[in-house]
């Protein structure tokens, strides 16, 4: 599974950026895809999650109300729709893909077998 994340970029305190994420290759595969993020100097944490088949979605508490993951089946991808940005949510955003049903450890990185490149999201003050 290849992963292919795009939609970063540069916001004003208050504004809104839509990540997506396609996936490709074995895609049937897929158990649930997820976004997690890394700011400079900190370890990377988990953003969101959501189930390929049910749909189930699941959020670090630093972004629930403001951010919102979605899937696509036909199209293979995940979006995250982020609002309200805040400067603590500047970091790379990366998107990852896991075949295994992953219980309660959704927020766990060593879960997720496939990842995406990465894209940054700088929100300005």
């Amino acid at each position: 599974v290849q992963l292919q994340a795009s939609g970063g970029g540069l916001v004003q305190a208050g504004g809104s950026l839509r990540l997506s994420c396609a996936a490709s290759g074995r895609t049937f595969n897929i158990y649930a895809m997820g976004w997690f993020r890394q700011a400079p100097g900190k370890e990377r944490e988990f953003v969101a999650a959501i189930t390929w088949s049910s749909g189930s979605t699941f959020y670090a508490d630093s972004v629930k109300g403001r951010f919102t993951i979605s899937r696509e089946n036909a199209q293979n991808t995940v979006y995250l729709q982020m609002n309200s940005l805040k400067p603590e949510d500047t970091a790379v955003y990366y998107c990852a893909a896991t075949p295994r049903p992953f219980g309660i450890r959704w927020y766990r990185g060593d879960v997720y077998d496939y990842w995406g490149q990465g894209t940054q999201v700088t929100v300005s003050s």
